[in-house]
């Protein structure tokens, strides 16, 4: 299987998703944008908080995780073409259109998954609290 993402300041809800997506199979190889690839993304000026290095290494300590890579580009279309996955894995908030590689997974027999959001748990959310906190 794999997934990917940013996974800055880590939570319930990437939890939820890592062991909704290893539940899938045998083995989970997570691509981790990298610091250049999150600035590119738009998201927020001063993200990812967490340097790239940090946030693989924190991915690799839990249990439902095989594997980390890095990847730099925009997207991890590349990535999902060389791993060739059965199993590609996304949070619902993604349609099945949004999904990058779910084309070359279906195209090659595998199959594209999409795991429900825990309510309330996002990075975004988190930074929002710790901004508002006095």
């Amino acid at each position: 299987m794999f997934t990917n993402g940013v996974f800055d300041l880590l939570h319930p809800g990437h939890l939820a998703l890592l062991e909704a997506a290893r539940a899938e199979g045998d083995a989970l190889v997570v691509g981790v944008n990298s610091d250049a690839s999150v600035r590119r993304l738009g998201k927020s000026p001063d993200r990812p908080i967490v340097p790239e290095a940090a946030r693989a290494r924190m991915l690799a300590g839990f249990a439902a995780v095989d594997c980390v890579v890095l990847f730099d580009e925009d997207t991890p279309l590349a990535l999902v073409q060389a791993l060739s996955p059965d199993v590609l894995v996304k949070g619902a908030d993604y349609s099945r259109a949004q999904i990058v590689g779910a084309d070359f997974v279906e195209a090659r027999g595998g199959r594209v998954v999409r795991v429900q959001l825990v309510p309330d748990q996002s990075t975004t959310r988190l930074v929002e609290r710790l901004r508002a906190s006095p």
